[in-house]
């Protein structure tokens, strides 16, 4: 068996040559970012679309690290508050309660992206839970490691406890530098590389690493709460192998390395965003994703066929009111069908407007259902990983 051994190397830019594939997708992706967003799907239903989308990034990057939680068990439990959570449950809630600080935090307070940031990120992931061995916690949240660790099955040790300080700093260092807006994703590229190959903290590194890359691409611009979702995890969980795989490769250290590595996660990233992007149109998220979710609803007795009706007819239209299925229901009245809405608003699968207390549009984080949107989005490749 080969040991684990340490190899130290600067940290640095990659300059790919003008024509290379690494250029080529960072000027992609750089016109991503600078593209004004708009689109037809109303943007509550989108916003929510995205709530459900940061559920789902907490999952990935769980089961990345072993958690078996399927993401149909996570979302029936958060959509029933008297179902008591597990441990492996309140590590995916973790993970979630941290996108949204990232969120607020750069977006909203405008916060570097320094030691203190890091650390808060790693104490909110372990948060309540169990330290290693036994669990996913960690016994200092928030702290540094002072002891040796090495990572499963690679042959690359990380630096000893004493330098682990020195190369974070380095690091931080790198991540603040002002470097041309072209750099910005190959940066963030070698950023997570760098921070599991210096393996800071005693457990929680991945799930700390990859909400680092989150919030490094939401202060570059990829900003989500003007119309952007944006899962960076489905990148490194859709076939963790090769995640895995690809990290190691990095661990070589050569421009070659880096720039194969940087090609990777830039890839991904530019294949997730432009499919991510598409449930901008109403006509397509209505035709793949919520008549197909209705429609499973129905065959498995979670919605009834009349339910299924309205539902339908407010998924093909931005907004509903009820004289707008007084069609559907010939034989009813005006008070019959008011009562069809209310019933439909108490299970949650209808809401009201914001400003527009007679309009309303169909709701989809709820028990009746998430079950059969989960499994529409997975058959439309939305999903980061199969249960």
């Amino acid at each position: 068996m080969i040991k684990a051994i340490f190899k130290h190397y600067d940290l640095r830019l990659v300059s790919p040559a003008f024509d290379s594939k690494l250029t080529s997708l960072a000027m992609d992706l750089n016109h991503l970012r600078k593209k004004r967003l708009g689109g037809t799907t109303h943007p509550e239903v989108f916003f929510e679309l995205k709530g459900i989308f940061h559920a789902l990034e907490s999952i990935a990057s769980a089961r990345i690290e072993g958690n078996q939680t399927t993401i149909a068990e996570y979302m029936e439990i958060k959509s029933d508050p008297t179902i008591k959570k597990t441990e492996r449950v309140l590590e995916i809630d973790n993970i979630e309660k941290t996108i949204n600080f990232i969120e607020d935090a750069i977006t909203n307070q405008n916060i570097e992206i320094d030691r203190g940031f890091v650390c808060k990120i790693h104490k909110m992931v372990v948060d309540g839970l169990t330290p290693s061995p036994k669990g996913e916690g960690d016994r200092t949240p928030g702290e540094y490691r002072t002891d040796e660790v090495e990572i499963g099955s690679s042959l690359h040790r990380p630096p000893i406890a004493l330098d682990v300080s020195n190369y974070m700093m380095e690091l931080l260092d790198f991540i603040n530098k002002d470097n041309a807006s072209q750099y910005d994703l190959i940066k963030t590229a070698i950023t997570h590389h760098r921070f599991t190959w210096i393996h800071p903290f005693r457990n929680g590194n991945g799930r700390t690493v990859r909400l680092l890359t989150y919030a490094m691409l939401v202060k570059q611009g990829f900003n989500v709460n003007v119309g952007r979702i944006l899962n960076p995890t489905a990148v490194f969980s859709i076939d963790r192998d090769n995640y895995n795989k690809q990290l190691s490769l990095a661990d070589e250290g050569s421009n070659e390395s880096t720039e194969k590595w940087c090609e990777y996660v830039l890839h991904g990233l530019k294949e997730e965003i432009e499919k991510i992007d598409k449930l901008l149109d109403h006509e397509y998220l209505s035709n793949n994703i919520l008549i197909p979710t209705i429609k499973l609803a129905i065959e498995r007795q979670h919605i009834t066929e009349d339910e299924g009706k309205i539902l339908n007819r407010a998924a093909n239209a931005l907004t509903i009111r009820t004289g707008d299925i007084r069609d559907l229901f010939p034989k009813k009245n005006d008070s019959q069908l008011s009562i069809l809405i209310r019933n439909l608003k108490e299970k949650n699968m209808l809401t009201t407007v914001k400003g527009k207390s007679r309009y309303y549009r169909i709701k989809l984080d709820n028990a009746h259902l998430i079950k059969s949107l989960i499994i529409s989005l997975g058959n439309k490749g939305f999903l980061p990983t199969k249960d």
